[in-house]
């Protein structure tokens, strides 16, 4: 099935001389990649115990490599090539035998196999069939008792496939999801994340809260059920944060490519700002449980200062699963500020400073700020919102984000409307700390949108200095 494409990854030929006279094989992630078309950079390699470090040497001397031990007792290797990007993770097989390799690992479409030396293609537990059919199964439940963190690894390749899950492994799931508090918060991180970087995580949180192991990862979700569909929305509060994940995936794909790669940057870490933007959907209402009040007599919900409560209170969530401080930066400025676009638009009679002003203190975010609260707005269609409000809702936005690109296109550092020798001959003022704070209060303004010309400079400096 595979022995053509295979052998055309330069890469796997580069290690046919070192391969000759042992068993190897190539398994897991790189075969499900490729039978899904996907370009894959990590390739693991089983062989017999004996062979493992030998083999892991030979590679990384003779490609110019860099050699790691992963795991010296249980005689796990990595070779990472030149240009750091590809590597080979070399393990010894399970008691030495191919068998009990493959039928421990934690889905059938990661045991597929490839024989390296003899061209063939392996496959012991239905995988082929499996990914025909759509549909995550296991050789053996207990191997999921073997590594909890198996669990989450499920509903992480359903986010990535859309694939159904096995009603059995759906069924143990539901009875033994407490195990995922035994796995290190890092491996639960990284999991999370990749997650959110697949195209169906919204499809993956709905079952897992099916399951009952969102709250196991997320405590803060036992509160968010509370509240219920209102005027405002037609779903309860967590059907509306899971919906608000689908919408920016939506939002996501209706970008142009050239916008699209300011959502596809890692600067944040190993995954794209989307991954993270869609993290952020999720959480952006957490602070609505602590404000939730009902106004009598007309029953209307409010949720005063939820966005400020929610900043505040995701930081030791994002601690807890051990996300880096630039990470929960950029989370918390999304959730803090999630109101922020539409309000600004709402109000007919905010003119181009205070957008000037949106624009400078989201930058270089604000593309993520604003597709979030069109997916917020998406996300919650309750009775008392009609289809005018949500499009010229949508309208204003893209307007918004129209005039933020433009602004982009202008140095972020303008040359200042009066110099400091112009700023003294306006007030008489000799070089002074008087003058210093003047040129400073002024340009500030200037960056803050709050002063547009030369003109406005002017008065501005005249009414710094009471003149």
């Amino acid at each position: 099935m595979f022995a053509e494409t295979v052998w055309e990854d330069e890469v796997i030929n580069l290690i046919k001389p070192f391969i000759k006279d042992i068993e190897c094989y190539l398994v897991g992630g790189y075969l499900r990649d490729l039978a899904c078309g996907e370009k894959s950079y990590d390739r693991d390699l089983i062989v017999k115990s004996e062979c493992a470090k030998d083999l892991a040497l030979k590679i990384s001397n003779g490609v110019n490599g860099h050699f790691i031990v992963l795991d010296e007792v249980n005689k796990i290797y990595r070779v990472v090539m030149p240009d750091k990007i590809n590597y080979f993770d070399i393990s010894a097989m399970l008691d030495n035998d191919l068998d009990k390799d493959i039928k421990r690992r934690d889905l059938t479409i990661n045991s597929m196999v490839f024989d390296l030396n003899n061209n063939n293609f392996i496959d012991k537990c239905g995988a082929y069939n499996d990914f025909n059919n759509k549909i995550l199964k296991t050789f053996d439940l207990n191997n999921f008792n073997d590594d909890p963190l198996r669990i989450l690894r499920v509903f992480r390749f359903a986010a990535k496939y859309n694939f159904n899950i096995n009603k059995d492994i759906y069924s143990f799931i539901k009875k033994n999801g407490y195990l995922l508090a035994k796995p290190a918060k890092e491996r639960i991180n990284t999991e999370l994340m990749k997650l959110f970087e697949a195209k169906y995580s919204h499809e993956a949180l709905l079952k897992m809260n099916e399951c009952g192991i969102l709250s196991i990862i997320f405590p803060c979700t036992e509160e968010i059920k509370k509240i219920p569909p209102n005027t405002h929305h037609h779903l309860d509060l967590l059907g509306h944060s899971i919906e608000t994940v689908r919408q920016i995936e939506i939002n996501y794909e209706k970008l142009d490519d050239d916008k699209k790669l300011y959502l596809d940057d890692k600067s944040l870490g190993n995954y794209s700002r989307k991954a993270f933007l869609k993290l952020a959907g999720f959480l952006h209402d957490i602070g609505k449980p602590d404000t939730w009040t009902i106004e009598q007599p007309s029953g209307r919900h409010r949720f005063i200062m939820h966005d400020e409560v929610g900043a505040k209170k995701v930081v030791s969530i994002l601690k807890e699963l051990k996300f880096s401080k630039k990470q929960i930066l950029y989370v918390q400025s999304m959730i803090k500020n999630h109101i922020y676009p539409s309000s600004l638009v709402w109000n007919e009679s905010v003119g181009s400073k205070a957008r000037l002003k949106y624009y400078r203190k989201m930058s270089p975010y604000f593309l993520d700020n604003i597709i979030l609260a069109k997916s917020d707005r998406l996300s919650a269609r309750g009775p008392a919102i009609t289809d005018n409000v949500v499009n010229k809702n949508l309208s204003d936005l893209s307007d918004l984000l129209n005039e933020c690109l433009e602004y982009e296109k202008k140095p972020l550092t303008p040359k200042p409307f009066l110099s400091g020798y112009e700023i003294m001959k306006i007030t008489g003022l000799p070089q002074s700390k008087k003058l210093g704070e003047i040129v400073k209060s002024l340009y500030a303004a200037q960056l803050d949108g709050e002063i547009l010309s030369k003109e406005e400079a002017e008065k501005f400096v005249l009414r710094y200095y009471n003149l």
